[in-house]
């Protein structure tokens, strides 16, 4: 049994799956960043976090900027649908560094290892190569993206 696409049942279906997925990867990387620039729920601002990834992942202070850039304003992004696609390579890449960086811990996040990362990057890959469905604002960049 194959699915048909072309039905109108299974495009609403897919596009509702696809809104789950960027608004669940869009939340967890928009509270992160909010820790990371904001400092709220419980997290400790840009600053200190700028220093913690240079002293602790040796990541340089403007990547680690943009990391945390990446993760507040992808998330953003991913949950009202605005460029899903150009936010999903962007925190692809940035949780493709997280996951290299968490190597040494091991696989299980509660050793610090990359379980979650991976997690992560596996739903924006997803999304990269799916778009985001009908339900966004903006997918801009669908009329550059030609589909054979």
């Amino acid at each position: 049994m194959t699915l048909n696409q072309s039905r109108p049942e299974h495009r609403s279906s897919v596009s509702l799956g696809l809104l789950i997925l960027r608004l669940t990867l869009g939340v967890i990387l928009f509270m992160h960043g909010a820790q990371k620039l904001l400092g709220w729920f419980g997290g400790h601002g840009f600053e200190p976090t700028v220093k913690a990834f240079g002293s602790m992942m040796h990541i340089p202070a403007p990547l680690a900027a943009l990391s945390i850039f990446v993760e507040f304003f992808g998330g953003i992004a991913l949950i009202v649908g605005f460029l899903p696609r150009l936010a999903a390579i962007a925190i692809a890449v940035n949780m493709l560094v997280a996951v290299i960086v968490s190597v040494p811990g091991g696989f299980f996040a509660d050793k610090k290892g990359f379980e979650f990362p991976l997690g992560l990057l596996g739903i924006a890959v997803a999304l990269i190569l799916t778009g985001p469905g009908q339900y966004a604002i903006l997918p801009f960049e669908e009329r550059f993206i030609k589909r054979r």
